[in-house]
């Protein structure tokens, strides 16, 4: 009996705050917390039958790169709110360098204000924090609030578009045009699974993302408005980190879906599914798939001699490198082989950083990376007083 009026209480609490639209700015019914379909364990799978309702899906692991599903990956699309990933690259990306900081204060234009389709409702002239600007950014997809932040951190709408473009052509995406900041429909804005994929990799650099995009439920404005997270498997899934949900009549359901388990970061992409349970669905098989069929493993480190340091007022320097992640399949007995190559020693002056060659990694005798060997301190070039101090005291060392 107590336990029913414990749960009585939690709904009523709840019920004020939920909706069933999708992608809007408010707090899921408590019912899905029901949803046994999202505790089931990954089961051992050779592939992806790749019967999914979906326009194209892909799936990657986040720190190799490697592909280990695709399906169409390449055609262009629209991606609804995905569009936001990107957008939260820049707002990441100011933060990072100091341009912009957490609690600094946006005021919202009438143009930002004025945003359709998912939003908190602001209102021109009001100021909100970076901090609630980006909460409602990732975790309601508010077309509003991004906006704002857009306009904040580049001045116009046009700039921040620019350079969304900008940082999408470094990132390789071959498939990709970017209209608005939110991905609201527009003729000739588009991206592709593969695409979406490349540009989650980039979000996932930044380690201050998770704070929002594992958020499930919060408020803004003072507790006074309630958010619940768009993308459901943060809830349901376990290890998932984020990232991106999106809809429109045109893009249909879309997800990019993040999850970590064991050190091994997985990016699940969907875009075009029928049915908002299509879009979860194939991208909890997806990373289950992951999950169930491959691992990380970083070797042990080498132990790397000092480096001769010619014409060096110290002989010799330490050197160093970052050792690789590798992905192996569960359940296939693979040999991994680090060798070193080491350079002829370089001549001073020589800089903390410098490469002096590579370490080469194999698994069953062929090579799958290279990471670069580096010097870890400045080393001067060697002066004539130096050099005749040095030939004087190996003289009295005779004596």
């Amino acid at each position: 009996m107590k336990k029913l009026f414990v749960i009585l209480i939690v709904l009523c609490m709840l019920l004020p705050l939920s909706v069933s639209a999708e992608d809007e700015a408010a707090v899921y019914p408590y019912e899905y917390a029901w949803e046994e379909f999202w505790y089931e364990e990954a089961e051992q799978a050779v592939s992806l039958s790749g019967d999914f309702k979906v326009k194209s899906a892909f799936l990657m692991e986040a720190s190799t790169g490697k592909v280990l599903y695709s399906l169409n990956e390449n055609d262009r699309l629209p991606i609804a709110s995905v569009t936001k990933i990107m957008s939260t690259i820049l707002v990441m990306e100011a933060i990072d360098s100091g341009k912009i900081k957490l609690e600094d204060m946006v005021t919202v234009s009438e143009h930002a204000a004025s945003m359709g389709g998912s939003q908190v409702f602001l209102e021109a002239g009001e100021q909100m924090s970076v901090h609630e600007m980006l909460k409602a950014l990732v975790v309601v997809s508010a077309n509003d609030a991004t906006l704002a932040l857009a306009e904040h951190i580049y001045g116009s709408e046009e700039s921040f578009i620019m350079e969304m473009n900008k940082r999408a052509k470094d990132l390789g995406m071959e498939n990709t045009n970017f209209i608005n900041t939110n991905g609201l429909p527009i003729e000739n804005h588009y991206s592709s699974a593969e695409d979406v994929a490349l540009m989650t990799q980039e979000l996932l650099k930044y380690p201050l993302i998770f704070e929002y995009t594992t958020i499930w439920m919060d408020t803004i404005r003072n507790g006074t408005f309630g958010l619940a997270n768009t993308n459901k498997l943060v809830r349901f899934y376990n290890g998932a980190n984020g990232m991106k949900t999106g809809f429109t009549n045109e893009a249909m359901f879309c997800l990019s879906g993040t999850a970590k388990r064991d050190g091994m970061q997985l990016i699940s992409v969907v875009l075009g599914a029928d049915t908002s349970d299509a879009r979860f669905s194939t991208v909890k098989k997806m990373l289950d798939f992951g999950f169930a069929n491959y691992s990380i493993v970083t070797p042990e480190k080498l132990t790397l001699e000092p480096i001769s340091i010619i014409k060096g007022v110290k002989e010799t320097a330490d050197i160093d490198y970052t050792p690789s992640s590798i992905l192996l399949e569960k359940g296939k007995k693979s040999s991994i082989t680090q060798t070193a190559h080491i350079d002829q020693p370089p001549e001073a002056p020589v800089k903390k950083g410098d490469t002096v060659g590579y370490i080469s990694y194999e698994v069953d005798e062929t090579e799958i990376t290279r990471v670069p060997v580096y010097i870890t301190e400045d080393v001067d070039k060697i002066s004539y007083f130096v050099i005749l101090g040095r030939i004087i005291k190996n003289i009295f060392s005779f004596f």
